[in-house]
Protein backbone atom coordinates (compact mmCIF):
# COMPACT_ATOMS: atom_id res chain seq x y z
CA UNK A 1 0.00 0.00 0.00
CA UNK A 2 1.34 3.44 -0.94
CA UNK A 3 1.35 5.78 2.06
CA UNK A 4 -0.64 9.00 1.49
CA UNK A 5 2.29 11.24 2.54
CA UNK A 6 4.72 9.67 0.08
CA UNK A 7 2.24 8.44 -2.53
CA UNK A 8 3.33 10.31 -5.65
CA UNK A 9 7.00 10.35 -4.66
CA UNK A 10 7.06 6.65 -3.87
CA UNK A 11 5.54 5.87 -7.27
CA UNK A 12 8.17 8.12 -8.86
CA UNK A 13 11.03 6.38 -7.00
CA UNK A 14 9.77 2.93 -7.98
CA UNK A 15 9.58 4.02 -11.61
CA UNK A 16 13.00 5.67 -11.59
CA UNK A 17 14.49 2.55 -10.01
CA UNK A 18 13.15 0.43 -12.85
CA UNK A 19 14.67 2.83 -15.36
CA UNK A 20 17.99 3.03 -13.49
CA UNK A 21 18.44 -0.67 -12.70
CA UNK A 22 16.47 -2.47 -15.39
CA UNK A 23 16.72 0.02 -18.30
CA UNK A 24 12.92 0.03 -18.45
CA UNK A 25 11.12 2.64 -20.55
CA UNK A 26 9.83 5.32 -18.20
CA UNK A 27 6.41 5.67 -19.83
CA UNK A 28 5.61 1.95 -19.59
CA UNK A 29 7.00 1.63 -16.05
CA UNK A 30 5.13 4.70 -14.82
CA UNK A 31 1.88 3.67 -16.48
CA UNK A 32 2.00 0.28 -14.76
CA UNK A 33 2.80 1.83 -11.38
CA UNK A 34 0.00 4.38 -11.65
CA UNK A 35 -2.51 1.73 -12.71
CA UNK A 36 -1.72 -0.20 -9.52
CA UNK A 37 -1.98 2.83 -7.23
CA UNK A 38 -5.03 4.68 -5.93
CA UNK A 39 -3.85 8.23 -6.54
CA UNK A 40 -5.97 11.25 -7.35
CA UNK A 41 -5.34 13.31 -10.49
CA UNK A 42 -3.11 15.81 -8.67
CA UNK A 43 -0.79 13.12 -7.29
CA UNK A 44 -0.70 11.30 -10.62
CA UNK A 45 0.42 14.55 -12.23
CA UNK A 46 3.09 15.06 -9.56
CA UNK A 47 4.44 11.52 -9.98
CA UNK A 48 4.60 12.03 -13.74
CA UNK A 49 6.41 15.37 -13.39
CA UNK A 50 8.92 13.93 -10.91
CA UNK A 51 9.76 10.99 -13.17
CA UNK A 52 10.09 12.88 -16.43
CA UNK A 53 11.76 15.92 -14.89
CA UNK A 54 14.32 13.92 -12.93
CA UNK A 55 15.26 11.94 -16.03
CA UNK A 56 15.40 15.00 -18.26
CA UNK A 57 17.64 16.95 -15.87
CA UNK A 58 19.71 13.96 -14.73
CA UNK A 59 22.94 15.28 -16.27
CA UNK A 60 22.78 18.60 -14.41
CA UNK A 61 21.64 16.90 -11.20
CA UNK A 62 24.53 14.44 -11.30
CA UNK A 63 27.01 17.25 -11.97
CA UNK A 64 25.90 19.07 -8.81
CA UNK A 65 25.48 15.90 -6.74
CA UNK A 66 29.09 14.94 -7.37
CA UNK A 67 30.08 18.15 -5.59
CA UNK A 68 27.39 18.13 -2.92
CA UNK A 69 27.95 14.48 -1.96
CA UNK A 70 31.71 14.65 -2.58
CA UNK A 71 31.71 11.33 -4.42
CA UNK A 72 31.14 9.86 -7.86
CA UNK A 73 27.48 9.25 -8.69
CA UNK A 74 28.25 5.78 -10.05
CA UNK A 75 29.53 4.76 -6.60
CA UNK A 76 26.10 5.27 -5.02
CA UNK A 77 23.61 2.43 -4.75
CA UNK A 78 20.73 2.76 -7.20
CA UNK A 79 18.01 3.66 -4.62
CA UNK A 80 20.22 6.31 -3.03
CA UNK A 81 21.15 7.73 -6.42
CA UNK A 82 17.50 7.95 -7.46
CA UNK A 83 16.32 9.55 -4.21
CA UNK A 84 19.10 12.16 -4.27
CA UNK A 85 18.43 13.03 -7.91
CA UNK A 86 14.71 13.40 -7.32
CA UNK A 87 15.20 15.48 -4.19
CA UNK A 88 17.66 17.78 -5.92
CA UNK A 89 15.34 18.11 -8.91
CA UNK A 90 12.64 19.43 -6.60
CA UNK A 91 15.07 21.91 -5.00
CA UNK A 92 16.86 23.21 -8.09
CA UNK A 93 14.35 22.88 -10.93
CA UNK A 94 10.77 22.28 -9.75
CA UNK A 95 10.22 25.62 -8.05
CA UNK A 96 6.67 25.01 -6.84
CA UNK A 97 7.76 22.35 -4.30
CA UNK A 98 8.51 23.88 -0.86
CA UNK A 99 12.19 23.19 -0.05
CA UNK A 100 11.43 21.68 3.36
CA UNK A 101 8.96 19.27 1.76
CA UNK A 102 11.55 18.17 -0.80
CA UNK A 103 14.09 17.45 1.94
CA UNK A 104 11.73 15.83 4.43
CA UNK A 105 10.05 13.51 1.94
CA UNK A 106 13.43 12.53 0.47
CA UNK A 107 14.67 11.58 3.94
CA UNK A 108 11.50 9.57 4.55
CA UNK A 109 12.03 7.76 1.25
CA UNK A 110 15.63 7.04 2.20
CA UNK A 111 14.45 5.49 5.48
CA UNK A 112 12.23 3.19 3.44
CA UNK A 113 14.78 2.19 0.76
CA UNK A 114 18.28 2.85 2.20
CA UNK A 115 17.81 3.50 5.92
CA UNK A 116 21.54 3.72 6.66
CA UNK A 117 21.89 6.59 4.18
CA UNK A 118 18.99 8.75 5.46
CA UNK A 119 21.42 11.05 7.26
CA UNK A 120 23.48 11.48 4.11
CA UNK A 121 20.36 12.38 2.09
CA UNK A 122 19.42 14.98 4.69
CA UNK A 123 22.94 16.48 4.71
CA UNK A 124 23.33 16.58 0.91
CA UNK A 125 19.96 18.18 0.25
CA UNK A 126 20.30 20.73 3.04
CA UNK A 127 23.69 21.67 1.63
CA UNK A 128 22.00 22.09 -1.75
CA UNK A 129 19.50 24.49 -0.18
CA UNK A 130 22.31 26.57 1.30
CA UNK A 131 24.50 26.63 -1.81
CA UNK A 132 22.04 26.49 -4.70
CA UNK A 133 22.67 30.09 -5.73
CA UNK A 134 26.43 29.51 -5.95
CA UNK A 135 26.63 26.06 -7.54
CA UNK A 136 29.01 26.19 -10.50
CA UNK A 137 28.80 24.77 -14.02
CA UNK A 138 31.47 24.35 -16.72
CA UNK A 139 33.06 27.41 -18.30
CA UNK A 140 30.85 28.76 -21.14
CA UNK A 141 34.00 29.10 -23.25
CA UNK A 142 33.78 25.35 -23.73
CA UNK A 143 30.34 25.61 -25.30
CA UNK A 144 29.71 21.90 -25.86
CA UNK A 145 30.59 20.89 -22.31
CA UNK A 146 28.77 23.87 -20.83
CA UNK A 147 25.58 23.12 -22.76
CA UNK A 148 25.90 19.43 -22.02
CA UNK A 149 25.74 20.11 -18.27
CA UNK A 150 23.43 23.11 -18.12
CA UNK A 151 20.83 21.61 -20.49
CA UNK A 152 21.40 18.01 -19.34
CA UNK A 153 22.39 16.18 -22.53
CA UNK A 154 25.35 13.86 -23.18
CA UNK A 155 28.35 15.60 -24.72
CA UNK A 156 28.39 13.41 -27.82
CA UNK A 157 24.83 14.45 -28.66
CA UNK A 158 25.47 18.16 -28.10
CA UNK A 159 28.52 17.84 -30.36
CA UNK A 160 26.44 16.07 -33.02
CA UNK A 161 23.85 18.84 -33.07
CA UNK A 162 26.44 21.61 -32.70
CA UNK A 163 27.43 20.89 -36.31
CA UNK A 164 23.82 21.19 -37.50
CA UNK A 165 22.35 24.14 -35.59
CA UNK A 166 23.44 27.66 -34.76
CA UNK A 167 24.40 28.23 -31.09
CA UNK A 168 21.11 30.01 -30.39
CA UNK A 169 19.00 27.33 -32.05
CA UNK A 170 21.01 24.54 -30.45
CA UNK A 171 20.36 25.89 -26.98
CA UNK A 172 16.66 26.31 -27.78
CA UNK A 173 16.45 22.69 -28.98
CA UNK A 174 18.22 21.33 -25.91
CA UNK A 175 16.00 23.27 -23.52
CA UNK A 176 12.86 22.29 -25.43
CA UNK A 177 13.81 18.63 -24.99
CA UNK A 178 13.44 19.10 -21.23
CA UNK A 179 9.86 20.33 -21.43
CA UNK A 180 6.91 17.97 -21.12
CA UNK A 181 5.52 16.80 -24.45
CA UNK A 182 1.88 17.52 -25.15
CA UNK A 183 -0.56 14.63 -25.02
CA UNK A 184 -2.07 14.31 -28.49
CA UNK A 185 -4.93 12.21 -29.83
CA UNK A 186 -5.73 11.32 -33.40
CA UNK A 187 -9.43 11.54 -34.15
CA UNK A 188 -11.02 9.10 -36.55
CA UNK A 189 -11.62 10.79 -39.94
CA UNK A 190 -14.35 13.44 -39.75
CA UNK A 191 -14.71 12.84 -35.99
CA UNK A 192 -12.51 15.57 -34.54
CA UNK A 193 -15.39 17.80 -33.42
CA UNK A 194 -17.15 14.82 -31.87
CA UNK A 195 -13.96 13.81 -30.07
CA UNK A 196 -13.52 17.33 -28.72
CA UNK A 197 -17.14 17.35 -27.52
CA UNK A 198 -16.79 13.97 -25.80
CA UNK A 199 -13.60 15.06 -24.08
CA UNK A 200 -15.28 18.27 -22.93
CA UNK A 201 -18.21 16.31 -21.50
CA UNK A 202 -15.68 14.19 -19.57
CA UNK A 203 -14.14 17.34 -18.11
CA UNK A 204 -11.03 17.24 -20.30
CA UNK A 205 -9.86 20.50 -21.88
CA UNK A 206 -8.58 19.99 -25.43
CA UNK A 207 -7.92 21.96 -28.60
CA UNK A 208 -7.36 21.25 -32.29
CA UNK A 209 -3.82 20.52 -33.40
CA UNK A 210 -1.96 23.20 -35.34
CA UNK A 211 -0.73 21.09 -38.25
CA UNK A 212 -2.49 17.73 -38.64
CA UNK A 213 -6.19 17.75 -39.62
CA UNK A 214 -7.19 15.04 -37.14
CA UNK A 215 -4.97 16.05 -34.20
CA UNK A 216 -6.40 16.95 -30.78
CA UNK A 217 -4.10 18.32 -28.08
CA UNK A 218 -4.96 17.70 -24.44
CA UNK A 219 -4.52 20.82 -22.34
CA UNK A 220 -4.82 19.71 -18.74
CA UNK A 221 -4.48 15.96 -18.49
CA UNK A 222 -1.43 13.71 -18.64
CA UNK A 223 -1.31 10.70 -20.92
CA UNK A 224 -1.31 8.36 -17.93
CA UNK A 225 -4.80 9.51 -16.90
CA UNK A 226 -6.22 9.60 -20.40
CA UNK A 227 -7.28 5.96 -21.02
CA UNK A 228 -10.06 6.33 -18.45
CA UNK A 229 -11.80 8.92 -20.65
CA UNK A 230 -10.56 7.94 -24.14
CA UNK A 231 -13.55 7.64 -26.50
CA UNK A 232 -13.70 4.92 -29.13
CA UNK A 233 -13.24 7.42 -31.96
CA UNK A 234 -9.90 8.70 -30.64
CA UNK A 235 -6.48 7.11 -30.19
CA UNK A 236 -3.13 8.29 -28.85
CA UNK A 237 -0.79 9.42 -31.64
CA UNK A 238 1.61 12.36 -31.76
CA UNK A 239 0.93 15.12 -34.26
CA UNK A 240 4.25 14.61 -36.07
CA UNK A 241 3.45 10.91 -36.43
CA UNK A 242 0.08 11.81 -37.93
CA UNK A 243 1.79 14.03 -40.50
CA UNK A 244 4.09 11.18 -41.54
CA UNK A 245 1.02 9.03 -42.17
CA UNK A 246 -0.64 11.81 -44.16
CA UNK A 247 2.52 12.17 -46.26
CA UNK A 248 2.25 8.57 -47.40
CA UNK A 249 -1.52 8.73 -47.83
CA UNK A 250 -3.96 5.92 -48.49
CA UNK A 251 -7.09 5.60 -50.59
CA UNK A 252 -9.81 2.95 -50.81
CA UNK A 253 -8.63 -0.11 -52.69
CA UNK A 254 -4.88 0.43 -52.27
CA UNK A 255 -2.47 -2.19 -50.94
CA UNK A 256 -0.30 -0.66 -48.21
CA UNK A 257 2.70 -2.10 -46.37
CA UNK A 258 3.78 -0.71 -43.01
CA UNK A 259 7.18 -2.36 -42.61
CA UNK A 260 7.93 -1.45 -38.96
CA UNK A 261 4.46 -1.13 -37.56
CA UNK A 262 4.36 -1.35 -33.76
CA UNK A 263 2.61 0.04 -31.82
CA UNK A 264 0.30 0.37 -34.83
CA UNK A 265 -0.81 4.00 -34.80
CA UNK A 266 0.28 4.76 -38.35
CA UNK A 267 -1.08 1.47 -39.73
CA UNK A 268 -4.47 2.16 -38.11
CA UNK A 269 -4.49 5.69 -39.50
CA UNK A 270 -3.69 4.41 -42.99
CA UNK A 271 -6.62 2.00 -42.76
CA UNK A 272 -8.86 4.83 -41.59
CA UNK A 273 -7.71 7.11 -44.42
CA UNK A 274 -8.69 4.37 -46.87
CA UNK A 275 -12.13 4.13 -45.22
CA UNK A 276 -11.20 0.59 -44.16
CA UNK A 277 -11.47 -0.49 -47.83
CA UNK A 278 -8.28 -2.00 -49.16
CA UNK A 279 -5.43 -3.78 -47.38
CA UNK A 280 -2.91 -2.56 -44.83
CA UNK A 281 -0.28 -5.14 -43.95
CA UNK A 282 1.50 -4.23 -40.71
CA UNK A 283 4.83 -6.03 -40.32
CA UNK A 284 6.46 -6.13 -36.88
CA UNK A 285 9.46 -8.21 -35.93
CA UNK A 286 8.53 -8.92 -32.30
CA UNK A 287 5.48 -11.20 -31.85
CA UNK A 288 4.21 -9.41 -28.74
CA UNK A 289 4.38 -6.04 -30.48
CA UNK A 290 2.67 -7.53 -33.53
CA UNK A 291 -0.09 -8.72 -31.21
CA UNK A 292 -0.42 -5.14 -29.91
CA UNK A 293 -1.05 -3.97 -33.48
CA UNK A 294 -3.81 -6.58 -33.81
CA UNK A 295 -5.31 -5.40 -30.53
CA UNK A 296 -5.37 -1.83 -31.83
CA UNK A 297 -7.10 -2.98 -35.03
CA UNK A 298 -9.78 -4.78 -33.01
CA UNK A 299 -10.37 -1.79 -30.73
CA UNK A 300 -10.85 0.47 -33.73
CA UNK A 301 -12.85 -2.22 -35.61
CA UNK A 302 -10.61 -2.08 -38.67
CA UNK A 303 -11.14 -5.06 -40.93
CA UNK A 304 -8.53 -4.09 -43.54
CA UNK A 305 -5.58 -4.05 -41.13
CA UNK A 306 -3.60 -7.29 -40.93
CA UNK A 307 -0.64 -7.77 -38.57
CA UNK A 308 2.26 -10.07 -39.47
CA UNK A 309 5.14 -11.01 -37.17
CA UNK A 310 8.21 -10.89 -39.42
CA UNK A 311 11.52 -9.12 -39.98
CA UNK A 312 11.07 -6.24 -42.42
CA UNK A 313 14.45 -7.07 -43.99
CA UNK A 314 12.91 -10.29 -45.34
CA UNK A 315 9.75 -8.74 -46.79
CA UNK A 316 10.83 -9.25 -50.39
CA UNK A 317 10.99 -13.00 -49.78
CA UNK A 318 7.95 -13.10 -47.51
CA UNK A 319 5.68 -11.34 -50.03
CA UNK A 320 7.33 -12.64 -53.18
CA UNK A 321 5.10 -12.10 -56.19
CA UNK A 322 3.17 -9.30 -54.45
CA UNK A 323 3.52 -5.55 -54.87
CA UNK A 324 2.20 -2.64 -52.84
CA UNK A 325 0.87 0.77 -53.88
CA UNK A 326 2.24 2.42 -50.75
CA UNK A 327 5.05 1.42 -48.39
CA UNK A 328 5.86 3.06 -45.06
CA UNK A 329 9.28 2.53 -43.49
CA UNK A 330 9.01 4.17 -40.08
CA UNK A 331 12.45 2.85 -39.26
CA UNK A 332 13.83 1.81 -35.87
CA UNK A 333 16.05 4.70 -34.81
CA UNK A 334 17.77 6.38 -31.88
CA UNK A 335 14.52 8.23 -31.07
CA UNK A 336 16.42 11.42 -30.29
CA UNK A 337 13.56 13.55 -31.63
CA UNK A 338 11.27 12.28 -28.86
CA UNK A 339 13.32 13.18 -25.78
CA UNK A 340 10.40 15.15 -24.36
CA UNK A 341 8.38 11.94 -24.15
CA UNK A 342 11.35 9.61 -23.55
CA UNK A 343 13.94 11.65 -21.61
CA UNK A 344 15.84 8.52 -20.55
CA UNK A 345 16.80 7.78 -24.17
CA UNK A 346 19.55 10.41 -24.07
CA UNK A 347 21.31 8.42 -21.32
CA UNK A 348 20.93 4.99 -22.94
CA UNK A 349 22.11 5.95 -26.43
CA UNK A 350 25.76 6.45 -27.37
CA UNK A 351 27.73 8.05 -30.18
CA UNK A 352 27.97 4.77 -32.14
CA UNK A 353 24.21 4.17 -32.26
CA UNK A 354 23.30 6.45 -35.22
CA UNK A 355 25.83 4.76 -37.51
CA UNK A 356 24.89 1.28 -36.31
CA UNK A 357 21.19 1.89 -36.78
CA UNK A 358 21.70 3.46 -40.20
CA UNK A 359 22.93 0.06 -41.41
CA UNK A 360 19.72 -1.56 -40.15
CA UNK A 361 17.60 1.20 -41.70
CA UNK A 362 19.32 0.74 -45.05
CA UNK A 363 18.78 -3.03 -44.88
CA UNK A 364 15.07 -2.53 -44.18
CA UNK A 365 14.73 -0.19 -47.16
CA UNK A 366 16.49 -2.70 -49.39
CA UNK A 367 14.19 -5.42 -48.05
CA UNK A 368 10.98 -3.63 -49.05
CA UNK A 369 11.87 -1.66 -52.19
CA UNK A 370 11.41 -4.68 -54.51
CA UNK A 371 7.77 -4.75 -53.39
CA UNK A 372 6.98 -1.19 -54.52
CA UNK A 373 4.93 -1.31 -57.71
CA UNK A 374 5.65 1.02 -60.65
CA UNK A 375 3.90 4.30 -59.86
CA UNK A 376 3.85 3.47 -56.16
CA UNK A 377 5.18 5.65 -53.34
CA UNK A 378 7.33 4.94 -50.30
CA UNK A 379 7.87 7.13 -47.25
CA UNK A 380 11.03 6.73 -45.19
CA UNK A 381 10.67 8.27 -41.72
CA UNK A 382 12.41 8.43 -38.37
CA UNK A 383 11.80 10.18 -35.07
CA UNK A 384 15.40 11.26 -34.71
CA UNK A 385 17.60 14.22 -35.66
CA UNK A 386 20.88 12.64 -36.78
CA UNK A 387 22.19 12.95 -40.32
CA UNK A 388 23.46 9.35 -40.34
CA UNK A 389 19.92 8.01 -39.84
CA UNK A 390 18.15 10.49 -42.09
CA UNK A 391 19.83 12.20 -45.05
CA UNK A 392 22.56 9.60 -45.40
CA UNK A 393 20.14 6.65 -45.49
CA UNK A 394 17.96 8.35 -48.11
CA UNK A 395 21.04 9.36 -50.11
CA UNK A 396 22.29 5.77 -50.25
CA UNK A 397 18.88 4.52 -51.37
CA UNK A 398 18.71 7.05 -54.20
CA UNK A 399 22.25 6.19 -55.27
CA UNK A 400 21.49 2.47 -55.39
CA UNK A 401 18.12 2.94 -57.07
CA UNK A 402 18.52 5.86 -59.51
CA UNK A 403 15.06 5.26 -60.95
CA UNK A 404 13.47 6.41 -57.69
CA UNK A 405 12.19 9.97 -57.70
CA UNK A 406 12.17 12.18 -54.63
CA UNK A 407 8.89 14.07 -54.20
CA UNK A 408 8.18 17.33 -52.42
CA UNK A 409 6.16 16.80 -49.25
CA UNK A 410 4.10 19.95 -49.77
CA UNK A 411 2.14 18.17 -52.52
CA UNK A 412 0.80 15.64 -50.00
CA UNK A 413 0.53 17.46 -46.69
CA UNK A 414 -2.29 19.76 -45.59
CA UNK A 415 -1.57 23.45 -46.19
CA UNK A 416 -1.29 23.96 -42.43
CA UNK A 417 1.87 21.82 -42.48
CA UNK A 418 3.61 23.31 -45.52
CA UNK A 419 5.85 25.38 -43.28
CA UNK A 420 7.30 22.13 -41.90
CA UNK A 421 8.79 21.13 -45.27
CA UNK A 422 12.50 21.90 -45.59
CA UNK A 423 14.29 23.14 -48.76
CA UNK A 424 14.98 19.57 -49.87
CA UNK A 425 11.26 18.74 -49.85
CA UNK A 426 11.42 16.59 -46.70
CA UNK A 427 9.02 16.85 -43.78
CA UNK A 428 11.11 17.96 -40.80
CA UNK A 429 9.61 18.80 -37.40
CA UNK A 430 11.55 20.19 -34.43
CA UNK A 431 10.59 20.47 -30.74
CA UNK A 432 11.85 24.02 -30.23
CA UNK A 433 10.45 25.39 -33.47
CA UNK A 434 7.17 23.57 -33.87
CA UNK A 435 6.35 22.18 -30.39
CA UNK A 436 6.31 18.75 -32.05
CA UNK A 437 8.47 15.66 -31.74
CA UNK A 438 11.51 15.74 -34.00
CA UNK A 439 10.62 13.73 -37.13
CA UNK A 440 12.17 13.42 -40.59
CA UNK A 441 10.27 11.96 -43.54
CA UNK A 442 10.93 11.73 -47.29
CA UNK A 443 8.53 10.55 -49.99
CA UNK A 444 9.96 8.53 -52.88
CA UNK A 445 8.16 7.34 -56.02
CA UNK A 446 8.95 4.57 -58.47
CA UNK A 447 8.03 5.87 -61.95
CA UNK A 448 5.27 4.02 -63.75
Amino acid sequence: MVEERLGARQIAVETLLRVDRDRAWADAALSGALDAAALDARDRALATRLVYGTLAWQGLLDWHLATLANRKIASLDSPLRVILRMGLYQILVLERIPPHAAVDTSVDLAKRYVRAAAGMVNAVLRRALRERSTLSTPDPADMVRHLSVTTSHPEWLVREWHHRFSPTELRALLLANNQAAATVLRARPACRDRLLADLASAGVSATRGRFAPDAVRIDDLGAHALPTVLPEHGTLQSEASQLVTALLGAEPGLRVLDACAAPGGKAAYLADLADDRGLVVAVERHPRRAAAVRHSARRLQLQSLVSVAADARTCAQLFQGTTFDRILVDAPCTGLGTLRAHPEARWTRNADDPGRLSELQTAILEGVLPLLRPGGALVYATCTLTEAENEQVVGRALARHPALERENATAYLPSSAHGLVDPTGALRTLPHRDDLDGFYAVRLRRPA
